[in-house]
């Protein structure tokens, strides 16, 4: 199934949101909290100007893109592919996507699910519940998942053409070959 561009395009976005609220552990580092009122830059510095000035006008937007991202985390690291299915109805509803045909982006017609909330956070809640849903759809759950390397807690989504990856960045995989590297030439002098 070949998923829209628009879809596609929200899974960084979506990451990233959960990776600047959610990790303790990123990189092999410990992440200090974000100071009050720094969420809504970072994560805005993200978006088109139009979309980070609605975001960044929610009078407590810090507490609603913190909420999102936990409920975002919850359903991407799910124990189980029904209680992702769950997690990700949840969000839907709670966020009350609603899907409408567009033709933006230099596209044909396709699918938009903005939410229908009080405000523009909610209505990205509804288009990221939506896109998690349409990727677990397209390519399944196991393209979801937790960083594999050590001290690392962040999460990444694979949309990678064999679904192979492990790592939530270039630097986790890079600092887990080498680790592993050390590990088997350690073993070879060991001998």
């Amino acid at each position: 199934m070949e998923i829209a561009h628009n879809v596609i395009r929200l899974a960084p976005l979506i990451t990233e949101l959960v990776n600047l609220v959610t990790p303790r552990w990123r990189g092999g580092s410990e992440l200090p909290r974000l100071p009050e009122g720094r969420l809504a830059d970072a994560f805005t510095a993200l978006l088109d100007s139009r979309s980070a000035a609605d975001i960044r006008a929610v009078s407590d937007v810090e507490t609603r893109l913190t909420a999102l991202a936990w409920a975002l985390r919850d359903a991407i690291t799910a124990p189980s592919p029904s209680v992702m299915a769950a997690r990700v109805n949840d969000m839907i509803e709670r966020y009350r996507a609603r899907p409408y045909l567009v033709d933006d982006m230099d596209q044909p017609f396709h699918i938009h699910f903005d939410g229908d909330g009080e405000t523009p956070v909610e209505s990205m809640g509804g288009e990221f519940a939506s896109a998690v849903a349409l990727i677990v759809d397209g390519y399944g759950v196991e393209r979801f998942g937790s960083c594999e390397a050590h001290q690392c807690e962040a999460v990444y989504i694979d949309l990678t053409r064999n679904g192979s990856r492990r790592y939530c960045s270039s630097g986790c995989t890079a600092r887990a070959k080498t680790a592993a590297y050390r590990k088997r030439r350690a073993g070879e002098t060991g001998r």
